[in-house]
């Protein structure tokens, strides 16, 4: 999902789906003092119940904080519209079964932002903490583009099976949470270990058109999930403690209720050695498993300041994936989605990928380039222009899969309506696409039709900014390609105004 504005109510599911998941967080600037305020209530006495620091480290401690839970809070958002509120209208199953969706995203879909049209998704949000948990997928025909991408609590990559890593044959694999010490049983492929409790595993699967429909659901249907007692057919473990899900109510989570959101969450991530130090400093103000941070009980001076601390963080995520990537022709190519080694401590770099779209994948299984400017520097937008991308002859984009550009309105990164319900122009739609005398091919952007005879060729725009996504599924790693990322032989074009 892309995975990469958002209210953060909307913060959630990932430039891929999904890349599964934000807007802007126009209400943060409501809580923070300036920095002066904050400095003068720092020679106060601390409240009664708020831990001994000065309201200065408060107020780092808090703004650390808040960057480092900010990814987490976003994947909670998705967890509980997609598996926990059966009230949700973005409600998809239980924890440990198979949701399938025999559609791609439409402007419907909204738990997440800049969502992926591209590909049916199948989710599995895995409860690991009883017992591991088996998936099996069929095989998948040679040439239809599939993959798993396995993301944890803190949005961490660890691991895929499907057309790049482990090809289109059928398997079984397990994935297993922090406490589980066993060894990879007999029938399973490869056991995947997850660093916190629940863990979602986001199946894609290629729909080439829509008659194609029919051979996705099969694939779909060859999907299976159980726990590891059941595939060995053994008695099951002691179920796990019923949990009492906080409801995620608008954008609370993300402002005054994020530490008591992150209090809730960090007891289903145990602490890893190179965090140990960095989770002290967390609980020290409260924050942690077991621990309190009751934002409405805070004194004016410590509101003041955590409440700045927030409205500084969510800035300082929202410069970062404004930064991600070399602007290439307009586009912002670069890689903000992997696994802990990739990251190397970059907790701003993991929440910025977080609000450009949770769940994005790894630079080799899919690049993201995105454009918000056309080749002048001006900002894109529907109601003012009309907008033109042009492939030379020969340049498409360089993936031993497919590849796709999806238009998304450039205020709250979602998909847009269209009077054709056309969100994408994608490579399995190039027979129907005309040609230019020279042999490139030219995507008409823009809100309005530019006629029946040019409809093929049409990517509908909003009535407003406007925001793009490419998407290159399974990257070629030889030139042509736009491996590494911003640093590839291969450039995608300059949007150009219409003339």
């Amino acid at each position: 999902m892309r995975h990469s504005n958002i209210r953060a109510a909307n913060v959630a599911f990932q430039a891929g789906l999904i890349c599964l998941l934000l807007a802007p967080v126009p209400a943060l600037a409501a809580y923070g003092k300036s920095d002066d305020a904050v400095s003068q209530a720092g020679k106060q006495n601390v409240t009664a119940g708020v831990p001994a620091h000065s309201i200065e480290e408060t107020k780092r401690i808090a703004e650390q904080a808040y960057i480092y839970g900010f990814p987490m809070i976003a994947a909670y958002k998705a967890m509980y519209e997609f598996n926990v509120d059966k009230g949700s209208p973005q409600f998809k199953a239980g924890f440990n079964q198979v949701w399938n969706d025999a559609k791609t995203f439409t402007p419907k879909d909204t738990a997440i932002p800049t969502p992926n049209s591209d590909t049916p998704y199948s989710m599995i949000q895995a409860d690991l903490r009883a017992e591991p948990v088996v998936f099996c997928v069929p095989e998948v025909e040679k040439g239809r583009y599939f993959s798993v991408q396995l993301a944890d609590l803190y949005s961490f990559n660890y691991g895929y099976v499907g057309s790049r890593t482990t090809g289109n044959g059928a398997g079984c694999y397990l994935v297993a949470g922090p406490d589980w010490k066993g060894n990879k049983p007999e029938g399973i492929a490869k056991v995947f270990r997850s660093e916190t409790q629940f863990s979602l595993l986001i199946f894609r699967t290629q729909l080439f058109n829509a008659a194609d429909i029919g051979n996705v659901k099969k694939v779909q249907a060859g999907i299976r999930a159980e726990p590891l007692s059941a595939f060995l057919k053994q008695p099951a473990p002691p179920a796990a403690p019923v949990i009492d899900f906080p409801p995620f109510v608008g954008q609370g989570p993300f402002q005054s209720d994020f530490a008591a959101t992150l209090d809730f969450l960090l007891q289903f991530a145990p602490v890893v050695p190179e965090e140990k130090d960095l989770r002290a400093r967390f609980a020290s103000i409260g924050i942690g498993p077991g621990k309190t941070f009751n934002f409405k009980n805070l004194s004016p001076e410590h509101k003041a300041a955590v409440g700045l601390a927030m409205k500084q963080a969510y800035e300082a995520i929202q410069k970062r994936r404004d930064q991600i990537g070399k602007n290439i022709n307009g586009w912002l190519v670069g890689s903000s989605f992997g696994d802990r080694a990739f990251y190397k401590g970059d907790y701003e770099l993991r929440a910025a990928a977080a609000l450009a779209g949770i769940y994005g994948n790894d630079a080799a299984e899919a690049m993201y380039p995105f454009a918000k400017t056309d080749n002048t520097g001006a900002v894109l937008d529907g109601s003012k222009h009309r907008y033109t991308l042009t492939f030379a002859k020969d340049q498409l984009p360089p993936v031993n899969s497919f590849w796709s550009v999806t238009m998304y309105d450039g205020k709250t990164q979602l998909l847009i309506d269209n009077p054709i319900n056309r969100y994408l122009i994608n490579s399995p739609m190039l027979p129907a696409m005309k040609r230019n005398a020279d042999g490139s091919l030219t995507l008409l952007i823009q809100k309005d039709s530019p006629g029946k005879g040019k409809e093929a060729n049409w990517l509908p725009a909003p009535d407003g900014p406007i925001y793009m996504v490419m998407r290159l599924y399974w990257p070629k790693a030889t030139p042509p390609s736009i491996l590494p990322p911003g640093k590839g032989s291969w450039k995608p074009p300059a949007v150009l105004q219409a003339q």
